[in-house]
């Protein structure tokens, strides 16, 4: 690393819940340890000023002390109240926190016991005293429904209401396009054999894409991927526009959406909903039989979509398993007949050049209607679902090269190559299965990975394999510069298909219809607007996809509180120094404690990630398939914990 001993170094502070922490700092690939005997009063997510005590060696990580913190991350927090007679406790959801919020008899409010809350800190933690605050709101009994959704919200500081001027302003926009303004773009409407679909979830709302497809003269594909032109109706320094820089992106949590724009706008006339018109930018690209884009253009349109599809009936026509569903669209099979074919030729082009097929499923939470999780199952995807993937990355990927090459001010979305350390230590563990990431001339290609992939298809550990190499990949985030996107194999990449729910792509729209009508005055006022939204585009976006995990975890939590006893197959999914995490077949996970793995002592194995019994010598690696107990599961600590079941374990250990 190269740092002197008592140099001092500015990082942000990431806590674990066990108390230690780590230092990151920017432009360093690695963190530094920071042991919680050396943590001082640093809060998760603080600002902290670092002294280096040792230096990396090996693979063990520099180890340093906190010295002093610069700036506080947390000014509120929100946990369940404990009242005691003269006072209260506020314990925070985040178990990162580290501090207990200390409440006095007059900073109590209204709250009750057991009630969930929001705490304003007043006093930080200082040599060794909890944190002091007040309370400044009450969000209702802990066992009140809904209540731990807007905890998520609360935690996150989500704005999920929009301001009554954002509000004015959405309302005033008409739901019907301007006839005056149709005169600028090429009306799509009327046209002949020209059947425009969106396809989406049964219960999508935002429908902000819609495609058609078609054959040349020459037998290449035409593609036209519509997207709605949200930047017609969100302009500028509007209200709207600035409280779209402020929520950045979509939040969705199960039973509610925290939507980047008013209902007006999402669900209303932006929304490119069938039968209805619309305005549109839309991107037509020529590809031939290898998948290769040959041509292109982007033009500002006025569409009216055929017919809203759902996947699950594209996907029953394209198998012909439902006779009713393929009769009732029977005038379009040939269309998504067309597309199904489209989709192959451009993912095979894909798969070549590289692209990471991650196939790792999501979950689907199932909540009763007092928003409590009945039941959590894998989501199921369809070739259907990849039709439509694969059409959005090609538009995504042909407007980012168009753009480019341009040199106008630009939003890319950037991938940058995985941490070569991290590659090596994959490797260690691919190394048990057989596999291995070549790295030639320090530099790693995608096709390594998706070798990998390939060879691990269908195989017990495909899963865990897909799971470790996407932890040994970087972030994805928005960038001002090209620096080409390494998961999906490419050199050009933006996000331009979903402007109802991401900033970044309404920011394109806007650039490009402005680049449309007056190109020499584009550069000056994007250049400094797209280095800023970028940064602040990923940063709601981090914000974003840590509420979404932690909602997840609560409801998956809640769902199994009432499994406690019972037992369940389970393949082990992750190895620590403190035992091993377990995944089910519906996608729950939980930990096994040494102490809940029978009576024999552990080995833990750093390299291989594997256990092994000192007496039994049992091995237990990722990947194993194993027997589990549920022995406890809180919503409220959103942890889940499983004891093994193995009787000859038990027997070996004993004897």
């Amino acid at each position: 690393m190269g740092k002197k001993k008592k140099q001092k170094i500015i990082g942000k502070f990431v806590a674990n819940s066990k108390g230690f922490g780590f230092v990151e700092m920017e432009n360093e690939p690695e963190d530094i340890f920071v042991p919680s005997s050396l943590v001082g009063n640093a809060l998760d997510g603080d600002m902290v000023e670092i002294q280096i005590l040792k230096e990396k060696q090996g693979d063990k990580r520099a180890e340093a002390k906190i010295v002093k913190v610069l700036k506080r991350e947390k000014e509120r927090v929100v946990g369940i109240f404990q009242k005691s007679k003269n006072f209260g406790f506020v314990v925070p959801d985040d178990k990162k926190l580290g501090t207990d919020i200390f409440i006095s008899k007059n900073h109590v409010k209204k709250a009750k016991n057991h009630d969930k809350v929001v705490a304003k800190i007043l006093k930080y933690p200082e040599k060794g005293k909890n944190a002091e605050g007040e309370i400044i709101e009450v969000l209702g009994n802990v066992n009140q429904a809904g209540v731990d959704m807007v905890c998520v919200i609360k935690e996150f500081d989500l704005p999920n209401e929009f301001p009554e001027p954002v509000l004015k302003e959405a309302r005033k926009i008409s739901q019907n396009i301007s006839e005056e303004d149709v005169k600028n773009r090429v009306d799509l409407r009327s046209r002949e054999n020209m059947n425009i679909f969106t396809i989406d979830g049964e219960d999508a709302k935002d429908l902000d894409d819609a495609i058609w497809v078609g054959k040349a003269d020459n037998g290449n594909y035409l593609l036209d991927v519509h997207i709605a032109d949200v930047s017609y109706y969100v302009k500028k320094g509007s209200n709207l526009d600035n409280e779209a820089i402020f929520r950045g992106t979509s939040v969705y949590m199960f039973d509610r959406v925290i939507p980047m724009l008013p209902i007006e706008l999402s669900n209303g006339i932006c929304s490119l909903n069938s039968g209805q018109d619309r305005f549109a930018l839309s991107c037509l690209m020529e590809i031939d039989q290898n998948g290769k884009v040959v041509a292109s253009d982007v033009y500002k349109s006025v569409i009216r979509v055929t017919e809203r599809m759902s996947y699950t009936d594209v996907n029953k026509i394209l198998n012909h398993s439902d006779e009713k569903v393929c009769q009732k669209y029977e005038k379009y099979i040939s269309d998504f007949k067309l597309m199904e074919e489209l989709a192959h030729v451009l993912k095979n082009r894909r798969i070549k050049a590289g692209y990471l097929n991650l196939d790792i499923p999501e979950s689907k939470i199932i909540l009763d209607e007092n928003g409590r999780c009945v039941d959590v199952k894998k989501y199921e995807t369809t070739f259907a679902n990849e039709i439509i993937e694969q059409f959005m990355l090609t538009a995504n990927e042909t407007v980012a090269e168009k753009y480019y090459w341009m040199k106008v001010p630009f939003i890319y979305r950037v991938h940058e190559e995985p941490d070569l350390d991290k590659v090596k230590e994959l490797n260690k563990f691919l190394w048990n299965f057989g596999y291995k990431i070549h790295i030639n001339q320090d530099k790693v290609h995608p096709t390594e990975f998706a070798k990998v992939l390939e060879e691990v298809k269908g195989k017990p550990e495909e899963k865990v394999v897909s799971n470790l190499i996407l932890r040994t990949l970087k972030l994805a985030r928005y960038e001002n510069e090209n620096q080409g996107h390494f998961g999906i194999a490419s050199k050009f990449y933006c996000h331009f298909t979903s402007p109802i729910r991401r900033y970044p792509d309404l920011f394109i729209h806007r650039m490009i219809s402005e680049y449309w009508e007056a190109s020499e005055e584009v550069g000056e006022r994007f250049e400094a607007d797209s280095e800023k939204y970028a940064k602040s585009s990923s940063e709601c976006e981090q914000r974003a996809t840590k509420a979404e995990r932690e909602a997840e975890a609560i409801k998956k939590a809640e769902f199994m509180e009432d499994k406690v006893g019972e037992e369940f197959e389970a393949i082990i999914s992750s190895i620590t120094p403190f035992g091993m995490f377990a995944e089910l077949e519906n996608t729950v996970e939980g930990l096994i404690r040494f102490e809940n793995m029978g009576k024999e002592y552990y080995i833990y194995d750093e390299d291989r990630k594997q256990l092994i019994g000192e007496r039994s010598n049992r091995v237990f690696k990722i990947g194993d398939k194993i027997k589990i107990r549920v022995i406890s599961a809180s919503k409220m600590l959103r942890q889940i914990d499983f004891e093994l079941v193995d009787e000859n374990l038990q027997q070996n250990a004993e004897e």
